[in-house]
């Protein structure tokens, strides 16, 4: 890896703590992405809660991605904002979502919008909202192969909630939803626990698909397991944090070839004793659900470890010989870089050249935009 990729050079003075992303290494993330699917970029739909950001929407339209996964109505909206084409609601809509769902498909006509539904009571309340609004909804079944968050178990009689489905007049039924982030260990761990539910799920997809006489979609997996749906047929693969990557996905994944492309910018505040000192990345700065140890990485040193966090304060324990002085810049990798991106209202764009050269909204961080 390039040594001090992550230096800034520019004579733009930011404020820290701040988010900076570097253009030619996101260009280099999705070039690898597509690559990875062989060039198929209809094969593609990312998801985009990891970055939440219109020019990185403008960037995977220059790529030939005209199709996206997000998790929230304002990353549905922001998607049509920028004609994104066809866009996947990955989050059931229930209670008042129902509303905004309809109001964003109303709102947004020329993109095609589709959601989940893991339940006949939420799919016959979707259908009562769709007919009320004289609007036939598309809508994929969410599959548990073994995550435990949301979906109907492959264990059970899935294909009749299906044939229910599809009873309901304003629904249409697309196909099938698998998110399997629970798949961890070896790429070659992930990959057969992957197939062997895929391989069972597609084989009782293929029997539908002869009674409907149509052509079920597939949008399956995460970054964990998008080696293994690349391969497949007629699969729409959903990985999101390559955009970026972090520091746990470079140390888990280490197959797949995408590179840093984001950093924290803080500052040594304070140098409460020979041995340490306060950085400004504090809980409100980086994704801090994990332990101290596995929140960031410091880039600067690998000699400089985390040892105590709050809000506003990160203390650094200096294990060895580099001094640093207070007003030092410092530079750290996320280890969850999505919920990292989230919390700020903006990222600073950096060129090849080490220079700041913009700025890019995190315009999805808001739970709304208009709708």
């Amino acid at each position: 890896m390039q040594d001090n990729w992550w230096k800034i050079n520019s004579e733009i003075r930011i404020d820290t703590p701040f988010l900076a992303v570097y253009e030619d290494r996101i260009q280099s993330n999705i070039e690898r992405l597509i690559e990875s699917v062989n060039g198929e970029t209809q094969k593609l739909r990312p998801h985009i809660k990891t970055h939440k950001i219109g020019e990185i929407l403008d960037l995977f339209k220059t790529y030939s991605i005209n199709k996206i996964k997000c998790a929230t109505i304002a990353e549905a909206e922001l998607a049509a904002i920028h004609e994104i084409q066809d866009v996947l609601l990955a989050y059931q809509p229930v209670g008042v979502k129902k509303e905004r769902w309809i109001s964003l498909i109303q709102k947004y006509p020329n993109t095609s919008f589709s959601t989940i539904g893991d339940n006949l009571d939420s799919a016959k309340a979707l259908n009562k909202i769709a007919k009320e609004n004289d609007l036939k909804l598309t809508v994929y079944l969410d599959l548990n192969t073994g995550m435990n968050r949301t979906g109907i178990s492959i264990h059970k009689d899935w294909s009749a909630l299906i044939y229910e489905i599809l009873e309901l007049e304003n629904l249409h039924f697309a196909g099938i939803h698998i998110y399997d982030g629970h798949l961890k260990g070896y790429a070659e761990e992930r990959i057969a626990a992957a197939s062997n539910s895929f391989f069972s799920i597609n084989e009782r997809i293929e029997t539908i698909e002869q009674k409907l006489g149509y052509e079920l979609k597939i949008v399956a997996g995460g970054s964990n397991t998008f080696p293994f749906y690349a391969t497949q047929k007629n699969v729409e693969c959903s990985p999101g944090t390559f955009v970026f990557w972090d520091s746990n996905y470079q140390i888990h994944l280490p197959e797949q070839n995408f590179e840093p492309a984001l950093v924290i910018v803080g500052t040594i505040v304070s140098k409460p004793t020979n041995a340490t000192f306060c950085i400004d990345i504090g809980y409100k700065a980086v994704a801090s659900e994990n332990p101290i140890d596995k929140r960031l990485v410091i880039l600067n040193d690998e000699n400089l470890i985390p040892t105590s966090h709050s809000e506003e304060h990160l203390i650094i324990e200096n294990k060895g010989k580099n001094e640093y002085a207070i007003g030092d810049t410092i530079y750290a990798q996320p280890y969850h870089v999505c919920p990292t991106c989230a919390l700020y209202d903006s990222v600073q764009v950096v060129n090849a050249a080490h220079q700041i050269c913009d700025q890019w909204q995190v315009v999805a961080r808001s739970r709304k935009i208009n709708i």
